[in-house]
């Protein structure tokens, strides 16, 4: 293929929109060196094309109808950054259909139709490229499918939503209390109004979903995915993890083990000497285990603009390659196993859990007792008393199957001297 600009379609300009836009039409020629043509925006699909907009853009560019994109034989390579699920879907299952090139930074999408799209990307032998799917400007995706080709990757352990990890960082450093640093998150425009997905570990799930996908090549989609959220940490729990020399954070953890592959999202207890526990406020990290590589991590910012655009425009540009080159299709679907996802209850981890208990005598004993029954080993132990006649216990345990540890808390919640399982969180990282 021998072309001066490969033409695009760009579907929605918001925030990440409006940084495509920026990046493709301010820095034409650098783009046309590394791509060996140029990129040039011909249609852009909107919601209200007489809504105000901070650029400079010809307004015959905006269309609100689908087809001027999908149906346009010049436009090669569809670029989706609208989000959601529906029309999305249809839009570019469509695109590919019609043999485009689809560009996307729609984690939901991928997460959840991922495979239906893929059979549609190698039918039309056309590029369905997502690095912005995961991790913002963090380059992931590619590096996973490329640069660590050659590994049996073992484990993926990450920090993969700015909005918990900015809330928990500013409970760790100034004690303040979950409800407080969510408004304070959602002032900043870091959290949305409605927060669910972020502090209930859902986007995280889905990004997991994602990247244990491609690690394992094996398709997970997100009802495989083990999710728990921030919204019961406490400023005590942050506390007594300082006190036993640990940070925590939300987790999105997968491995390959024997039994399957582990895939969960919940808050954790990591060492204050890991690499994830110095990774603070919005950015990102991701800590991938390769048989030959050994340990890596990926960091940077996680989402915004330009960092999401920055990885999407790099999308576009081996997208283009790969035309120019008559290689579409090239970059296909790695999920050519079908492993078992492992049932969450073979999971194994330490566990710090807080009770709060009647202050008498005895009391320690019998729930070392419900602990030791079902084989749950106790590390360490912190009492403190809350009044006189209540007190408080934080247990750590050894490592323990999650199945046996449910048991005990079940036996434990029946105690009398036990007033309430206050929290449980898993330890990871040792």
């Amino acid at each position: 293929m021998s072309v001066e600009n490969i033409k695009i379609g760009l579907l929605g300009l918001g925030t990440v929109g409006r940084g495509v836009y920026r990046i493709i039409t301010g820095n034409p020629e650098n783009i046309k060196r590394k791509v060996g043509a140029g990129l040039e925006i011909k249609k852009i699909m909107v919601r209200n094309i007489d809504k105000p907009r901070d650029l400079d853009i010809n307004p015959a560019m905006l269309t609100t109808n689908i087809e001027d994109i999908i149906d346009d034989p010049e436009i090669k390579i569809v670029v989706e950054v609208m989000g959601g699920i529906e029309p999305t879907l249809d839009y570019v299952s469509r695109a590919l259909e019609n043999g485009k090139s689809v560009v996307t930074a729609n984690k939901d999408m991928i997460a959840v139709y991922g495979k239906q799209l893929f059979a549609l990307s190698d039918a039309s032998h056309t590029d369905l490229l997502f690095e912005a799917s995961v991790a913002g400007g963090i380059p992931i995706i590619r590096p996973l499918k490329q640069c660590l080709a050659a590994n049996r990757v073992t484990q993926i352990i990450g920090i993969i939503n700015g909005t918990t990890n900015y809330m928990l960082t500013k409970m760790t450093e100034e004690g303040s209390d979950f409800a407080d640093v969510l408004r304070e998150a959602q002032a900043k425009g870091y959290a949305e109004a409605d927060p669910t997905a972020d502090i209930e570990g859902y986007d995280a799930a889905r990004k997991l979903a994602i990247l244990a996908s491609i690690a394992f090549n094996s398709r997970i989609v997100l009802d495989d995915v083990y999710v728990e959220g921030i919204t019961k940490i406490t400023a005590a729990d942050i506390a007594y993890a300082g006190e036993l020399n640990y940070i925590v954070k939300l987790l999105g953890i997968a491995k390959e083990t024997a039994e399957g592959v582990e895939v969960r999202v919940h808050p954790a207890l990591i060492p204050r000497d890991h690499p994830l526990a110095s990774v603070n406020d919005v950015y990102n990290a991701i800590f991938v285990t390769g048989d030959a590589v050994g340990d890596t991590m990926f960091y940077g910012r996680g989402a915004g603009e330009m960092p999401t655009a920055s990885a999407v425009v790099a999308d576009v540009m081996d997208a283009a390659r790969n035309l120019l080159h008559n290689v579409p299709g090239f970059i296909s679907c790695t999920c050519y196993e079908e492993k078992p996802v492992k049932d969450m209850g073979a999971t194994e981890a330490k566990y710090y859990v807080r009770l709060e208990v009647t202050d008498r005598p005895g009391v320690l004993a019998s729930i070392a007792y419900a602990f030791g029954d079902k084989e749950v080993s106790l590390a360490s132990v912190l009492q403190k008393h809350t009044d006189g006649d209540n007190a408080e216990i934080v247990l750590v345990t050894h490592k323990v199957r999650e199945r046996n540890m449910q048991e005990a808390l079940n036996i434990i919640k029946q105690l009398s001297s036990v007033n309430e399982v206050a929290n449980i969180i898993r330890v990871e990282g040792d």
